[in-house]
């Protein structure tokens, strides 16, 4: 890669790794699983870089380069495992503030999509792409995406309903 690439590479990464950090963690939950994302996606564009650079949407393509790693990794044996949210050292009990509290309920909600319907809703509606966008970013048919999205917001309804009839009748959610 010629200074001008490099350069040019150095300006995209810099001006988009927080979203792409944030993206990745809305789709996997994990900061370090994010970062780990990230750092997939950044090395794979480094080494495609002129190839691109000269596409017409490179941030569209790049944000299906970090649901495709996303997904690959989803699929890897080591990534069975499930994280708890009990935390042994935890001394306080109110640490999260009631606006942490409505995005942590957000993000379990999310958690409970599968992989694909979570990809889409977070493509669609936390990144702004249109369906076409979407359905090129994961690589299926914009039937696919208006279906899994529809899915995958009628799943969160009706999560979110029954987690608030419940409470409102005094039993847990």
């Amino acid at each position: 890669m010629n200074r001008a690439d490099e350069d040019e590479y150095r300006q995209f990464v810099m001006a988009r790794l927080e979203p792409l950090r944030v993206t990745a963690y809305l789709l996997c939950r994990d900061w370090h699983t994010a970062d780990d994302l990230v750092s997939i996606t950044i090395g794979k564009l480094y080494r495609h870089w002129r190839r691109v650079s000269a596409m017409e949407n490179v941030d569209a393509y790049v944000r299906g380069m970090l649901t495709n790693a996303w997904l690959d990794e989803r699929r890897r044996p080591w990534r069975r495992e499930r994280s708890t949210d009990d935390v042994p050292d935890r001394a306080d009990a109110e640490f999260f503030e009631e606006v942490l509290a409505d995005r942590e309920h957000l993000l379990v909600l999310l958690s409970r999509l599968p992989p694909r319907q979570r990809a889409v809703i977070v493509l669609r509606f936390w990144c702004d792409l249109s369906v076409e966008e979407t359905a090129r970013a994961l690589g299926i048919s914009t039937g696919t995406v208006k279906s899994q999205a529809a899915r995958g917001l009628e799943s969160l309804r009706l999560v979110a309903t029954v987690e608030r009839a419940g409470t409102r009748n005094g039993g847990e959610a």
